[in-house]
């Protein structure tokens, strides 16, 4: 399976210079439209030279900057991709209809976990168990029940954890409420819902701390994300699959509840009495 530029950054960052690093970074932010400009105007809006950037290019893989802008354009026309012109994969002859789709799902986790370094799980892990504020999780029209799947365990270890769930009016009302101390979770895969990068620029204005579920293409949220999570999505259907975001959700959920073991188990034996 052919890696999304943004999964070979995630891979090599840790390799790369200083100046190929600003690089990185303002293409993640800009992700992708400021890789389909021109060599001048990317080194420009990252603060390096045009040789950083034609070295970051080849570092990634590409043997010149056309060849990496024909990658970013593949990538575009598939986070614009709708399921009434996705393309459906026939069924294997001796699989069925089910084999495609489960192997899709098993080699989507697999992808996923392989561009995910233990140091980003446990980064993430520990901005979510120590924040010293509250957590509020919110997902799109499709990723929602993931949300609101992980706020239900996060709010039996630790307090305070909240899902917005409902109108867009009701969770910026929500913002009055959030700050420096607080972490939002958000997940946001293709077609990309313009009501959440809305309200997480907003949340990004207020200091809060983001961490994004996204998918290989990126949500325009990971210009504002501190911590981004980007799962494999595409199945052999009109429809991607959330599949592998849920198992990292479950990692995480699981990683947390180690953190707050002591904590966590007071919590639980509370909530238990009080049932």
């Amino acid at each position: 399976m052919i890696s999304s530029i943004a999964e070979l950054i995630s891979d090599r960052i840790g390799t790369m210079p200083a100046s190929e690093r600003r690089a990185a970074q303002t293409l993640i932010a800009n992700y992708p439209l400021i890789g389909l400009k021109t060599v001048a105007e990317f080194s420009a809006a990252a603060g390096v030279s045009s040789p950083t950037i034609l070295r970051f290019v080849a570092r990634l893989g590409f043997q010149n900057y056309p060849e990496f802008q024909s990658a970013l354009q593949d990538e575009l026309a598939a986070q614009l991709q709708s399921p009434a012109t996705r393309t459906l994969n026939p069924a294997s002859s001796g699989g069925g209809a089910v084999s495609p789709m489960l192997e899709a799902t098993l080699d989507n986790m697999r992808e996923t976990f392989r561009h995910l370094s233990d140091r980003q799980l446990a980064d993430i892990a520990a901005t979510l168990a120590h924040r010293r504020g509250k957590t509020f999780l919110i997902g799109g029209r499709f990723t929602d029940p993931l949300a609101r799947y992980m706020a239900a365990h996060l709010a039996i270890v630790q307090p305070d954890v909240y899902h917005l769930a409902g109108q867009e009016g009701i969770w910026r009302d929500r913002l009055i409420d959030m700050g420096k101390r607080d972490v939002l979770v958000i997940f946001d895969i293709r077609r990309y819902q313009d009501s959440l990068v809305r309200f997480a620029e907003t949340a990004h204005q207020r200091g809060v701390h983001i961490v994004l579920f996204t998918d290989q293409w990126l949500s325009p949220i990971a210009r504002f994300a501190r911590h981004v999570i980007a799962g494999r999505t595409a199945v052999p259907s009109a429809w991607d699959s959330s599949a592998a975001l849920f198992v990292v959700a479950e990692t995480l959920i699981g990683a947390v509840t180690r953190q707050l073991e002591t904590d966590g188990a007071k919590r639980i034996r509370e909530l238990e009495s009080l049932r």
